[in-house]
């Protein structure tokens, strides 16, 4: 039997005597690299200003959209390089902590505390699909992509991050009827096109998955859970975009990625710099 100190809680015990069984699953030397990640980024979380932390502007972002918007729902999806049981850990991990009725000193609470998230691992995840797209709830979402695909297969990789940014840069411009009608979609189709946009998401580039890199992105989330805490409530809200208008950026995005020199960009600043960072990872 492997003690623990009392005050790990059960949600953030990953590196504790509890992984025992992921050492023995990994192998020590990838436990550590994973334990390295952690590490890295609690002491990001611990020295640098707040807003240069991660957790920080990301804990800030969620409460004003779930408490203040009234959001009751987060998304997070990731490429299938993430383990399959990582959406599961973190949905345990954020609804276990913050879902509550009173404060840490027993007070009953006036405001929504926890949402519900949703998880997947894949580029669209069928439930952002008919909620997050067209929908009229606000649901926002994380975005969890990779540099470098650890499965090439020809352009597979460059098409699936190019629907990432797509998505993304969708949810917050949207899709006016100017513009579908641009497309030469039928007026009887147009309502079902346009979107209103100005959905928050938020996209995690990383250059490859490693156990090091993982572990980072665990210890990101548990601070985010425990920056929730410390303010009224916190969630990682972030939507995922219009389908249609998505696929029509993403078509424009690959051969931007693909590129043999750098391409003129003429996205907003948030997705030009997630495809220069992308191709500098790519060429790395």
């Amino acid at each position: 039997m492997f003690a623990f100190w009392d005050w790990v809680g059960g949600r953030y015990s990953m590196c504790s005597a509890i992984g025992l069984s992921t050492m023995l699953a990994i192998a020590r030397t990838n436990f550590r690299a994973l334990l390295d990640g952690f590490h890295q980024m609690d002491e990001h979380f611990r020295t640098a200003p707040f807003e240069q932390k991660p957790p920080g502007p990301h804990g800030a972002a969620g409460h004003l959209v779930h408490g203040l918007l009234r959001s009751a729902d987060a998304g997070r999806a990731a490429l299938r390089a993430i383990p399959e049981a990582l959406p599961g850990l973190l949905q345990q991990m954020t609804m276990e902590s913050n879902g509550k009725s009173v404060t840490l000193d027993g007070r009953a609470v006036d405001y929504d505390t926890g949402a519900v998230y949703w998880a997947s691992r894949a580029p669209r995840p069928a439930f952002l699909l008919p909620v997050d797209h067209q929908g009229t709830r606000l649901i926002p979402c994380d975005f969890i992509a990779f540099g470098q695909t650890l499965t090439p297969l020809g352009r597979h990789h460059d098409m699936l991050i190019a629907n990432v940014f797509a998505q993304s840069e969708a949810l917050a411009f949207g899709l006016t009827v100017e513009q579908v009608k641009a497309e030469g979609v039928p007026d009887w189709l147009v309502p079902h096109r346009i979107f209103e946009g100005n959905r928050p998401s938020n996209t995690i580039l990383a250059e490859r998955l490693t156990p090091a890199v993982l572990g980072a992105l665990v210890a990101l989330y548990e601070h985010c859970v425990f920056h929730a805490r410390r303010h009224l409530e916190r969630r990682l809200v972030r939507p995922v975009g219009a389908c249609n208008w998505a696929k029509v950026l993403a078509q424009r995005i690959v051969p931007e990625l693909e590129a043999k020199d750098a391409p003129a960009l003429t996205h907003d600043s948030s997705t030009n710099s997630l495809i220069r960072r992308y191709r500098n990872m790519k060429e790395a």
